[in-house]
């Protein structure tokens, strides 16, 4: 096989990412936007020791699954990499995936519980963030980097992004290119407004726009604030971020509030959340309220335990769960977000909670033996990569009776299962998508001590 060829190929699986497995002389071949079942003829793009890539050139035999795409980016962006396919096959091809992977870490079958799908899987995301720069004609464009690449394809519509989200970001945009005020050049480094992010209250409808700019002297800034106040009463603080180093991170770390007191709140599962512009906050809180309403039944809570929460950002899933704890202890290494956390205690009146600054594989094992307080159940909702080996070690240690796993990662989700069944069983988990028309998934498991 050799770059360039083309074949005729039947597709007998999809992948993890959603793209299309097929087999040719038993090598494995890669195919984005190819259905199982399916019959396509491919164009071989690489070609490695173990696998290759392909794309496909003519569909000959379509999959019932297979749906006409409604948007026009779609296969330039990468953002929804399953937008060709039937929503409710997505859900159940995601199902499959986590199931594999458990399988292939655990070694057995682990019962999915329940899968959690989306009713109206459009305009879900509550935070946009654009890039802006200058286009090959030398003009300010905005829109989503392209697969894999900083080229900025220009998207006007969003079916995944929030509609006032979108609002707000064109009409910043048009004002931007209106008072020639320039997009940032990555090349060079040179021109003012690099993102717009808006971030949106779901429950309260409140916004929040931060202006990502390259220097803190914006032209027409003023005009601008008064702009957006008066078109969009939405929206309740606007903040400028300074990001003049050379990297691919968003957001840099100084803020300036330019209209409002810097933050937006949101509501879920009952409870009022205040979010910043650095806060993390669930990208789909229609969701997340199902994800975090499964973990707190998991948790089987009796009004008698105490609770860690361990990489808890703002707080979200234990004061969700804290009327029905005795106490509350939740951990998190970003200082802001503790400071959230802390806020978000006072403001939905959580009395039995207390927050702490720190690595959880650090300051979980040097709390512990500390205060000589023993959880019966820990919530870890933990980033992509994982539990730290340390924390789960001291997981094992202390031996709370329940380990709630919340995980955006099976693959990490998987590999830390196997080292908690030293002491506990997994027998059940619950997939929820969090993330329609995406490959991406969430899932909460329930671990017991044995």
């Amino acid at each position: 096989m050799k770059k360039n060829e083309e074949y005729v190929v039947q597709i007998v699986d999809n992948g993890f990412e959603g793209e299309g497995i097929a087999k040719i002389s038993g090598q494995t071949i890669f195919v984005p936007n190819a259905i199982k079942d399916e019959k396509v003829k491919i164009k071989i793009l690489k070609v490695t020791t173990k696998v290759a890539y392909a794309k496909v050139l003519e569909i000959l035999e379509k999959s019932e699954h297979r749906r006409l795409t409604d948007c026009d980016t779609d296969s330039q962006c990468g953002g929804c990499s399953l937008r060709h396919m039937d929503y409710d096959y997505t859900v159940q091809m995601k199902k499959n995936s986590v199931e594999n992977t458990l399988k292939k870490a655990l070694g057995r079958e682990i019962l999915v519980d329940e899968i959690i799908p989306m009713e109206a899987p459009f305009y879900y995301r509550n935070k946009l963030q654009y890039p802006l720069g200058v286009s090959e004609n030398g003009e300010l464009t905005m829109g989503v980097f392209a697969k894999r690449s900083h080229k900025i394809i220009p998207t006007g519509h969003c079916q995944i992004q929030n509609e006032l989200a979108q609002k707000i970001a064109n009409d910043i945009f048009a004002f931007a290119k209106e008072n020639k005020i320039c997009g940032y050049n990555e090349k060079n480094q040179t021109g003012i407004l690099r993102h717009i992010v808006v971030r949106v209250g779901v429950k309260t409808n409140e916004a929040m726009v931060t202006l990502v700019v390259n220097h803190l002297k914006m032209p027409k800034e003023k005009e601008l604030v008064d702009f957006l106040t008066s078109q969009y009463p939405q929206i309740k603080t606007i903040v400028k971020n300074l990001n003049d180093k050379n990297t691919n991170v968003i957001l840099g770390t100084k803020n300036e509030i330019i209209f409002g007191d810097g933050y937006i709140t949101d509501i879920l599962l009952g409870k009022k959340f205040k979010i910043s512009n650095l806060s993390f906050y669930q990208v789909n809180p229609i969701q997340t309220e199902k994800l975090y309403a499964k973990a707190i039944q998991y948790a089987q809570l009796a009004g008698c335990e105490t609770v860690f929460d361990l990489y808890c950002g703002i707080g979200t899933i234990g004061i969700c769960a804290s009327d029905k704890a005795k106490q509350l202890f939740g951990m998190e290494t970003i200082p802001e977000a503790i400071s959230d956390a802390k806020e978000n205690a006072k403001l939905n009146h959580v009395k039995n909670s207390e927050f702490f600054v720190g690595d959880v594989e650090k300051t979980l094992p040097e709390f512990v033996q500390k205060r000589n307080i023993k959880p019966d159940v820990v919530f870890v909702d933990p980033p992509r990569k994982g539990c730290d080996k340390t924390a789960l070690e001291t997981l094992l240690k202390i031996e709370p009776k329940r380990i709630v796993y919340v995980s955006c990662n099976p693959a990490t989700l998987g590999r830390d299962l196997k080292v908690l069944e030293n002491k506990y069983e997994s027998k059940k988990l619950a997939i929820c998508d969090m993330f329609p028309w995406t490959a991406h998934v969430e899932c909460v498991a329930v671990l017991n001590f044995k």
